[in-house]
């Protein structure tokens, strides 16, 4: 049996120094990334948008009308309402808290329908749910969207379902296939008046269908005073 031959070999020697460490300055460190993680802010309050206290009013001298029948002279004095106002290129954005937003109803009181004052138990409630948009101070324009629901009652004996109505209650021109109206601009006292057609759609009521001939188109004269204040910071 032949041994194991072992052969020797002259391995190289290694030798491995410890690393060094370096020499950091770690309260420098820590200040650099501070300042570079710093939000990068520039206080210029001349670039702050400016905010608005809105206040409208409405007035009486207003109208409404349906389909071809005569116009009804409405008197909206007393309505009011409040919103915010921001600035911005094209004027001031305005937005009104529309829980808060009254509309005198029509009824005997307010509305006179060929010089007659509506019967005492017929009523129409108005119910907003929207009204904002854009006023220019500088030139006076307004347009607002206006959206609301108008609740025909007679007495308790009869209350139809809700007539949907939305449009832009404008100081220009407003028109339609067979309405149309001209509103006129705030003057220096914020008077002004708004003019708005809109499309009244069927509802689930014959007689109301029947009576208004929906669809068909409506239209309102609003007279109102808007009035603009540097909001309070």
């Amino acid at each position: 049996m032949e041994s194991s031959t072992f052969h020797s070999f002259n391995l190289p020697k290694f030798r491995i120094n410890p690393i060094k460490s370096a020499n950091y300055n770690t309260k420098r460190l820590l200040k650099v990334c501070s300042e570079a993680t710093k939000p990068n802010v520039i206080a210029d309050t001349s670039q702050a948008q400016k905010t608005y206290s809105i206040e409208f009013k409405t007035l009486e001298g207003c109208k409404l009308g349906i389909w071809r029948y005569p116009i009804f002279e409405y008197n909206a004095k007393g309505g009011s309402g409040n919103g915010i106002g921001r600035e911005t290129n094209g004027g001031i954005d305005v937005d009104f808290d529309v829980k808060k937003l009254y509309i005198p109803s029509l009824n005997g009181q307010t509305t006179r329908f060929l010089g007659l004052p509506l019967p005492p138990f017929l009523k129409i409630d108005i119910v907003p749910e929207i009204l904002r948009g854009n006023i220019d101070k500088g030139t006076g324009k307004v347009d607002l969207r206006f959206k609301s629901r108008f609740w025909f009652s007679v007495g308790s004996i009869y209350k139809a379902p809700p007539l949907l109505v939305e449009t832009v209650l404008t100081s220009e021109q407003s028109t339609g296939a067979i309405r149309s109206g001209v509103g006129e601009r705030m003057n220096t006292g914020g008077k002004c008046k708004l003019v708005g057609v809109a499309v009244v759609d069927p509802i689930n009521d014959a007689f109301m269908n029947t009576f208004l001939r929906l669809p068909t188109e409506c239209i309102a004269y609003l007279n109102a005073v808007i009035s603009i204040s540097q909001a309070n910071c």
